[in-house]
């Protein structure tokens, strides 16, 4: 913590580290810390004590201040949840009810959050624009989110990617490995990046978030996997294997090979940002590309049987 001379009020710092790049989350308003802090948590973000290195990415949020105002003649383009998103080919913009998110390129990556009012414990708002803030910027360091979970295969030590939308099975099924003594990353998003011209798959939300089985719900139920599971996390793999999954509603679960051509579609289909973040679009379909070239895609239509005891494994260890 610090003071601002500006305003006289206390500034209060934390940094984090993520895959070598160094983060930076500033606010003065104490309300807007307390639910920060928890969502930061929830990420595979390393917390720093103190650096006297300059940040990679610098996030600052503010709430109840003038509001950010949009420059005219954008791009733009709705987004999941409501929102829209506006780019002059650089820099972004997110509005997203009463917030506003601005992305500004250069060293650092400046992304100012600004918010009207501090949203309530169980509004999804914050971390909608929090994730949006910090995935955007890493975008610009070649660190590119995909919404899949992560496992690896112990008898092969393949690194298998789960691919699909949320309510798709893919945490279900990261459950169903996991419970079988597969090592994991993530259960919903992952960062990709080339290294050493393979892809590697880095693991970024922490927590799990399964969906209640009573009928009528949406509702997920949120746990820590080091204490459900017996294999550990795995900080990064090397993909082999991408299962694009969806519930079939049918018996039985069906594998069906797909073409490289086929995995791309996908992958960008999974991937919005590859060709809406206009700014580092050629570097995060390159990405995709190498990836597609890299693993065997298969289409993965889920069946009941995926929730017998130890089923999943089964299929899943021919591959």
């Amino acid at each position: 913590m610090y003071i601002d001379f500006a305003s006289g009020r206390p500034v209060y710092q934390y940094f984090y580290s993520v895959a070598g790049r160094l983060l930076f989350v500033e606010t003065l308003d104490l309300r807007l810390l307390k639910l920060i802090l928890p969502l930061l948590d929830g990420w595979q973000l390393t917390p720093i004590s103190f650096t006297k290195r300059s940040p990679d990415i610098r996030i600052n949020v503010t709430c109840g201040e003038t509001p950010l105002e949009l420059p005219r003649h954008l791009n733009q383009f709705e987004i999941a949840g409501g929102g829209r998103c506006y780019s002059d080919g650089v820099d972004l913009y997110l509005a997203l009810r009463d917030s506003m998110v601005h992305l500004r390129s250069g060293t650092p990556v400046t992304v100012d959050v600004s918010l009207t009012k501090p949203p309530g414990w169980h509004d999804p708002l914050l971390a909608t624009i929090t994730s949006f803030a910090v995935c955007a910027a890493l975008r610009r360091y070649a660190l590119f989110d995909l919404h899949s979970a992560g496992v690896v295969n112990p008898d092969k030590g393949k690194g298998v990617l789960i691919v699909g939308p949320s309510g798709s099975g893919k945490s279900t099924l990261t459950l169903k490995l996991g419970l079988a003594g597969w090592p994991y990353l993530s259960d919903d998003t992952l960062l990709l990046r080339m290294v050493d011209s393979e892809v590697e798959a880095r693991g970024f939300r922490s927590f799990f978030a399964v969906r209640d089985d009573r009928p009528y719900t949406s509702f997920k139920n949120r746990f820590d996997p080091e204490g459900v599971f017996k294999s550990p996390r795995r900080k990064k793999i090397t993909p082999g294997l991408l299962l694009f999954i969806r519930l079939s509603g049918e018996a039985k679960t069906r594998l069906v090979r797909l073409t490289q051509s086929e995995t791309m579609t996908r992958l960008i289909r999974a991937c919005p940002w590859a060709t809406y973040d206009t700014a580092v679009a050629g570097a995060n379909l390159e990405v995709l590309s190498a990836l597609a070239r890299q693993a065997t895609g298969f289409n993965l239509s889920a069946g009941r049987d995926l929730l017998i005891w130890g089923r999943a494994a089964q299929l899943l260890s021919r591959f």
